[in-house]
């Protein structure tokens, strides 16, 4: 045995002799939620410790639920109650409250002589505890220091981190900024969030239902609610009382019941209160407002609600452990850690975007997060404690360590390592490939297009199996899968509407969802030329622009459309049939049956002509056409040079219509229909619209790369 290990087993055994003092101060019910199953690990543990519990902040004030009752509940002796709240609500009040409460402090920590100072989190009452107790040579155990959040929290967090000689951190993220920040790592503990403790066995609670009923109503079923918990930005103030209007009237017009509790004590918050009773939110029949929930019967609240929304840490930190999908809106949470069930939405000028978020939110489920801990949090805090040496200086020692960069925060690794299986439908062909976060396609697989939904289904599944299987040697992490397919799609649903004819037995198909139960992946399916203009978008020549168009030229044409970064779907999903533009009441027949689109013009039938060769069985296709056309064949060239004026007249529409900056043309035909494109532009455009630029995809492979780009984007951004 060493002689560290034999110092450490020796203060331990002294220590069983000797009852370490635990001081724990509460300011409100959040860090009571945290600070709980620590204080009743030390209760259970009387011949180790010894306990005193301090109530001071918001916990005794009755416009806050008068929490301290619930710590009374619990059945903890409170030793001392501290009134050091000073009311305004506004800024000079939150820093005259940490003067009264620095004014207060000293008597009691004097008088109970703690060992250890428990002090959670980043609110102002915490920082008047960890200063007066490092004043006062009291060592102090800061819980959830080294996070990354909005507002004025993260410096006060970082400035109790500095004060505290020991620290409980929930993520190894926390772990390394403490480090960051010249924290003694023999003094880390990467614990866990204590709350979890509870949280993971939330579910198996049975009377659930009675708790929705007693708090909402008693006709209120499960995940068909909202939880509601915003509180003020103290350094932008005027935004977050924005933000929380619009979120009420989003929530109005969604039209849901909804639980919503009173902000904090935060500055800011007197007049959130003002725009909620405005808006007769306490009288409005789908809204519950309460000023308090108990935590045990609030996070039942949050496990099974259909959406929670707000920004409170609650959103992204504990209802993550129950997969409820999370809304957080504005910056308050801003750097959090958060799992793929929060939505973001960092900024809003109408409720628009919020009722969006909620549409797109409401009544999913997630997979549960552990990000914050794994349920043993408590133990290993007693455990530390226990290990304490007291007979150490107390003189914090700060330490500059060469801290060691973590290949998993790298960009170019996770570039490469995070990836998506796309898959694309084509009329011959079934392609899977693997995509990463740079655009390269890794690894494809091409086979032919089975003519059953049930062979097809096999197929892809039997393809995307075998990719995975490669991925991991590949070192690469398969985040989802993307699906192009030629037809009308509903992207919401994962359903192929109408297919095209090429594609037998294709409409009215659900693609999503035996994909998804048999790979236990996320899916996202989309049209064609939907994702190539999201190919574009994300490794091609639309990266950073806001309003284009993609058009995909080849026997037929297709397309998609980006506006304000966005791409366009329309009310009944083809809103890119850009191929079905007319262009001439008396022009040929087209396969939707109607006359003079720009495809029909596309798609003519080719005459076999001199110089160009094929198999009698061979259809001819475009690649004939070009190669007859580089030959001099006059037939081809004219064929090519009709096709190139009609879609440039149909792009002259499109451009007068939606205005986009740049058009970018795709496919096999393009370079072939650059030019006749931009003299049709410079001709019979607006003056306003002939500089727009027309440009030749330089991408290989858009379908797949925009089938990639679909789970790329929404499984790493996160932001709405």
């Amino acid at each position: 045995m060493t002689q560290q290990a034999q110092e450490k087993m020796e203060r331990s055994e002294k220590r069983l002799k000797q009852r370490l003092r635990v001081c724990v101060a509460t300011c409100n019910r959040a860090d009571y939620s945290k600070l709980a199953p620590i204080m009743f690990g030390i209760k259970s543990q009387p011949e180790i410790f010894d306990l005193e519990v301090v109530v001071l902040g918001s916990h005794l004030i009755d416009d806050y639920g008068n929490t301290f009752r619930m710590i009374e509940q619990d059945e903890f002796d409170i030793r001392s109650k501290l009134h050091t709240i000073v009311r305004g609500e506004d800024e000079a009040a939150m820093v005259e409250s940490v003067g009264l409460a620095l004014v207060k402090l000293p008597d009691v920590l004097q008088r109970l002589a703690p060992d250890i100072l428990l002090v959670h989190g980043d609110r102002f009452d915490a920082l008047a505890l960890a200063t007066a107790a490092a004043l006062m040579n009291i060592r102090i155990l800061h819980l959830e220091g080294g996070e990354v959040s909005g507002t004025i929290d993260d410096s006060i967090r970082h400035s109790i981190s500095k004060l505290a000689h020991y620290h409980a951190v929930c993520t190894r993220s926390a772990e390394r900024h403490l480090i960051s920040m010249c924290e003694d790592h023999s003094h880390i503990l990467l614990a866990g969030c204590p709350s979890y403790d509870k949280l993971l066995s939330a579910h198996q609670r049975d009377d659930y239902t009675d708790i929705i009923k007693t708090w909402i109503g008693d006709d209120v079923k499960e995940q068909n609610y909202i939880v509601a918990l915003q509180h003020p930005v103290t350094t932008d103030i005027q935004n977050s009382i924005k933000i929380y209007e619009l979120m009420l009237d989003a929530l109005i017009s969604f039209n849901k019941r909804t639980l919503i509790l009173f902000p904090n004590i935060d500055a800011g918050s007197k007049e959130m209160v003002r725009v909620m009773r405005r808006k007769g939110i306490e009288q409005h029949p789908n809204f519950c407002a309460v000023k308090h929930v108990p935590f045990d019967q609030f996070i039942q609240l949050v496990a099974h609600a259909g959406c929670m929304i707000g920004n409170s840490s609650c959103g992204v930190r504990e209802a993550g452990a129950f997969g409820t999908p999370v809304i957080n809106l504005g910056t308050r949470q801003t750097g959090r850690e958060t799992g793929e069930n929060v939505l973001h939405v960092r900024d809003a000028d109408t409720h628009n975007k919020i009722y969006h978020a909620l549409e797109l939110q409401f009544g999913k489920r997630y997979p549960c997060s552990k990000i914050y801990g794994d349920g043993n949090a408590v133990q290993r805090i007693l455990k530390f404690m226990q290990f304490i040496n007291l007979s150490e200086p107390l003189q914090k020692k700060f330490c500059f360590p060469a801290v060691k960069e973590c290949i998993s925060q790298d960009i170019d690794h996770i570039l490469e390592t995070q990836s998506a299986l796309a898959v694309d439908l084509g009329g011959t062909n079934l392609r899977v490939a693997i995509v990463c976060m740079k655009g390269k396609v890794v690894n494809k697989y091409t086979q032919l297009n089975p003519k059953t939904f049930e062979e097809r289904i096999e197929l892809i599944l039997t393809m995307c199996k075998q990719a995975m299987a490669d991925a991991i040697h590949l070192n690469c992490r398969i985040l989802g899968v993307g699906v192009s397919t030629g037809g009308r799609v509903n992207p919401q649903d994962g359903i192929v509407l109408h297919s095209t004819k090429l594609i037998n037995e294709w409409s009215s198909v659900d693609i999503r969802t035996p994909i998804s139960s048999a790979l236990h992946l996320p899916v996202w399916v989309d049209n064609d030329g939907n994702c190539a203009a999201l190919a574009e978008r994300k490794f091609g020549h639309g990266k950073g622009v806001e309003n284009f168009v993609t058009i995909i030229t080849g026997t037929g044409i297709g397309g998609g459309i980006i506006q304000h970064n966005e791409l366009i779907h329309g009310s009944t999903f083809c809103a890119a049939e850009l191929g079905h533009i007319v262009v001439s009441l008396e022009g040929p027949e087209c396969m939707c049956g109607s006359h003079g689109c720009i495809e029909a013009y596309s798609s003519e039938d080719l005459l076999l002509v001199e110089g160009m060769t094929v198999n009698n069985k061979e259809q001819v296709n475009a690649i004939h056409l070009i190669n007859a056309a580089r030959l001099g064949n006059s037939k081809a060239e004219s064929i090519l040079h009709t096709a190139g004026t009609a879609l440039g007249l149909g792009i002259v529409n499109i451009l007068h219509m939606i205005n986009p900056s740049l058009v970018i043309l795709s496919g096999v035909l393009s370079e072939h229909y650059e030019n006749p494109v931009r003299q049709v532009i410079s001709q019979r455009a607006l003056l306003s619209a002939q500089g727009t630029k027309v440009m030749v995809s330089e991408l290989e492979d858009p379908a797949l790369l925009g089938a990639a780009s679909m789970v790329l984007d929404y499984t790493t951004r996160r932001t709405y």
